[in-house]
């Protein structure tokens, strides 16, 4: 059987790179302000863009900044309380996954309802996932990820 993996197309590279940023915040595990350069290296970033981003995303309450020698961003909450469906909805509003049309009982076709249904569950589905995901369920993720891995370093 053929496994399908649902791609987030529709989560704009803008959004994604919102998302990294946090993650990137949240899994530092400090109250120390981390600099842009930072941030953006260690997610593969360009610096310009970044930069932007996190502006919208303090203007959103969502990281604060610190200015001088010690400066850059730190997360404006604790990362247990922030979710990925907060960050998506601040960054490009309501995501739908599939279309669903209005079911119109004049010109349905066989099964126009049933799909339909499918589809709205699908959206449902996926849009609880991202209300009910902290970023710190992300980091423990990574981090049981991380600590599974083990490097091969036979030449």
């Amino acid at each position: 059987m053929e496994t399908i993996f649902i791609t987030p197309k529709i989560i704009s590279q803008k959004c994604r790179y919102a998302l990294r940023a946090i993650f990137e915040l949240a899994s530092r595990h400090t109250t120390e302000a981390v600099k842009i350069s930072e941030i953006a290296s260690s997610q593969a970033i360009s610096p310009r863009f970044l930069e932007n981003i996190l502006v919208e995303l303090k203007q959103a309450g969502f990281v604060m900044s610190k200015r001088g020698n010690d400066g850059g961003y730190i997360l404006n909450q604790p990362a247990e309380k922030l979710t990925v469906g907060q960050v998506i909805a601040f960054m490009q509003g309501a995501v739908k996954y599939n279309a669903v049309p209005a079911y119109d009982i004049d010109s349905a076709r066989n099964g126009d309802y049933a799909f339909s249904r499918l589809w709205q569950r699908l959206n449902d589905s996926i849009s609880s996932i991202y209300s009910n995901t902290t970023f710190a369920d992300l980091v423990k993720e990574e981090t049981i990820a991380a600590k599974d891995y083990v490097p091969n370093y036979v030449i």
